[in-house]
């Protein structure tokens, strides 16, 4: 008596190796779409207002002149601060976002 391998072994294989390569492909694809992707954001009500890319640089950075009080040079630094770390989160959560779309929410350890 032999022995018999099942049905399923290198089928059931070669058809995870390709769902793994299209999502690859997927994250790929997702990836660069989202770092040619910006999101705007703002501090001061407006006074500041900056564009961060999907790659996490900054874009544009706007600042309204009534914002600049030579007197209150620190206030302007902390809305400068405050906008664009709020648009670096801004552009961290749409990455993460559109990864996990792409992945179809399969979380992958260190991909974003």
């Amino acid at each position: 008596m032999g022995f018999k391998q099942g049905g399923g072994g290198m089928g059931n294989m070669n058809q995870m190796l390709k769902q793994a390569q299209k999502m690859q492909e997927n994250m790929m694809k997702a990836k660069e779409e989202l770092e040619s992707q910006s999101i705007q954001a703002s501090s001061g009500g407006g006074m500041v207002e900056v564009v961060v890319s999907g790659k996490m640089e900054v874009l544009e950075l706007k600042i309204k002149p009534e914002a600049i009080d030579p007197d209150d040079a620190e206030l302007l630094e902390d809305m400068i601060k405050a906008a664009v770390n709020q648009g670096i989160r801004n552009a961290q959560a749409m990455v993460e976002n559109g990864m996990t779309k792409a992945t179809g929410g399969f979380n992958i350890p260190g991909l974003f």
